[in-house]
């Protein structure tokens, strides 16, 4: 039986600023949902311009003071690796456009090794895999998230899952080291398919008409190998939130405003 999450579904917003604040609306309603509920919330961030301005828009939220974040964790899906201090980090972006304000316990940020923590490349992916197995879901040794926010790169890439490259195939690991990355830096860290898709929810934040071809693709079905974003699914909802730029090549009954 296919999973919900399956049948991809479009909500296009006019241009990149409305579309940041229409996905961190939807961002802390889900978590003030999660909490309210009593449970705990994993989320799995990401990088790129619409990844830390939709979190910035959500730091202008003001219901965010309200929530215990006592119960919320954030993750990355990949990340540079790069010296803590280097402003490349999707974890340094992300603290600062909103983890840094926020009344969240240390250990609820789980960031990927940087460059000049001790660990080599393989050694810091080894370590990222072992931390997500403190939190095992329903689909293997990792949480099954909330939400996992993705951007997808002109070439169709997610996370550090670039195409045509074995990192997009596996499914034996968590946590990949990447080498020789096509997009700079060359050194980088990922989750791998399996953990992304093991997500409730994988949100993909799309602007630009750079981004238009690779959106048409992922919604076409093309293969996962070439068009990575066409592999990312989640158990519950799959959604590609885009601006009116990156949505044109979108069938129309694809796109869902009721979400």
């Amino acid at each position: 039986m296919a999973r919900a999450g399956s049948e991809k579904r479009v909500v296009i917003s006019p241009d990149p600023e409305s579309l940041a604040d229409a996905v961190a609306t939807r961002f802390v309603n889900r978590v003030i949902k999660r909490v309210d509920e009593g449970k705990i919330a994993h989320i799995s961030l990401t990088g790129g311009s619409m990844g830390a301005t939709v979190l910035a828009a959500a730091a202008q939220d003001e219901r965010i003071d309200r929530i215990d974040w006592s119960r919320v964790h954030f993750w990355w899906s990949d990340e540079r690796f790069l010296p803590a201090a280097d402003d490349e980090r999707n974890e340094k972006q992300a603290r600062a456009a909103l983890l840094d304000r926020l009344d969240l316990p240390a250990e609820n940020i789980h960031a990927m090794a940087a460059s000049d923590t001790g660990l080599d490349l393989d050694a810091a992916a080894a370590a990222y895999a072992d931390e997500l197995a403190r939190f095992p879901g329903p689909d293997g040794p990792w949480p099954s998230f909330d939400v996992c926010f993705l951007g997808v790169g002109p070439d169709a890439h997610i996370a550090s899952l670039f195409p045509d490259r074995p990192e997009i195939q596996a499914t034996d690991s968590a946590v990949l080291p990447v080498r020789n990355s096509p997009k700079p830096p060359p050194e980088r860290i990922t989750m791998t398919r399996p953990v992304i898709n093991g997500s409730k929810r994988v949100w993909m934040v799309i602007a630009g008409t750079d981004k238009a071809s690779a959106l048409g693709l992922a919604l076409a079905g093309a293969s996962y190998a070439s068009v990575p974003a066409a592999g990312a699914k989640g158990r519950k909802r799959t959604i590609f939130f885009v601006d009116e730029a990156a949505a044109a090549q979108v069938p129309p009954d694809l796109i869902d405003q009721e979400y």
